[in-house]
């Protein structure tokens, strides 16, 4: 499917028109996306707009990691935007030139729309067309990151706050899911991260003061962003840690419980087996009392061994 977008040299935004009006020569700058493309789409990047070789092959080979390439007709970059359902990253490939901007995807991108209906609104204020729209790109891709870092910040809050002896095995699997999904936007937006520092002090490309402000806020972003990742992968592991130290306390909880009922029995047992022999000189087995003395005796032993437990406060360490 392609879509275009352009400015005439009569400073009129026109939408949808055929490739064939590019060639008029009637245009100050345009864009061309091209997305979901079919084999005769995607023969237009050599065919029509004569792309080099290279980056044509870039576009054709999933997944690149994001980076910026110059030629001698354009600039190539690949950028990485993030789908929320797969948690993946897809790629998008960006040819800027003097006057025009080919975008080239496989999977779709709203992001796309949202940047055509916003530089239909706001195309003036910019003496650069292809940077207009190479900015509102790259902006609302470094955008749709935001929800999900912050979907799953949230959560491990939530988790945290909640820690407790009572949290299950299946809410650390999803912390672990959600340390796999920071793990995958770190390998996505740092690089982003680093291929913005690089527009903005690429010789090539030569930025005005107007458009550097603009870039710097993208880059403003995607530190934020990497300082976000950092902190909830970092609180991954600290929820981990909680998790491990409260699965010990409980384990030494239930190891104090059985050692005071070992404890508490092992008298009793004694005297159990002693009278438990098979001898027949046993005074005691022919008293006639002897069996409830005997009782007597455990009852009395058992009693005061806990509470001397509790005088030491060792049931203190049962409490919460």
């Amino acid at each position: 499917m392609i879509k275009t977008i352009g400015r005439t040299t009569s400073q009129e935004i026109i939408m949808d028109f055929p490739l064939e009006y590019i060639q008029t020569n009637q245009l100050e700058w345009y864009w061309v996306d091209i997305g979901e493309p079919t084999k005769e789409e995607e023969k237009l990047l050599s065919t029509f707009f004569h792309f080099h070789p290279l980056a044509i092959e870039d576009c054709l080979l999933m997944l690149q990691r994001p980076k910026m390439d110059h030629y001698e007709q354009h600039e190539f970059f690949v950028l990485h935007t993030f789908n929320e359902k797969l948690m993946e990253a897809e790629e998008l490939n960006l040819f800027v030139g003097k006057d025009f901007v080919v975008t080239f995807h496989f999977p779709p991108m709203r992001e796309l729309n949202d940047a055509r209906e916003r530089i239909k609104l706001y195309s003036n204020g910019w003496d650069r067309g292809t940077m207009l729209v190479t900015y509102n790109i790259v902006d609302k891709v470094v955008d749709t990151y935001f929800p999900i870092v912050y979907h799953i910040e949230d959560y491990l809050n939530e988790v945290d706050d909640k820690l407790s002896m009572d949290m299950n095995h299946l809410s650390m699997d999803q912390v672990f899911d959600l340390r796999s999904d920071l793990l995958r936007l770190r390998r996505t937006i740092i690089p982003m991260r680093d291929l913005l520092y690089r527009v903005m002090y690429s010789e090539r490309i030569n930025l005005n003061q107007m458009e550097r402000a603009y870039f710097d806020d993208i880059y403003d972003h995607l530190l934020k962003l990497t300082e976000m990742v950092e902190a909830n992968r970092e609180l991954t592991a600290d929820i981990r840690d909680s998790y491990d130290s409260i699965n010990a306390s409980r384990m030494n909880r239930i190891m104090m419980i059985l050692t005071i009922v070992s404890t508490v029995f092992i008298p009793l047992t004694f005297i159990v087996g002693v009278y438990g022999m098979n001898f027949s000189n046993m005074p005691e087995l022919e008293w006639k009392y002897g069996y409830f003395t005997v009782v007597a005796l455990m009852i009395v032993i058992a009693t005061g061994m806990i509470a001397w437990f509790k005088y030491k406060g060792w049931f203190n360490l049962f409490r919460n």
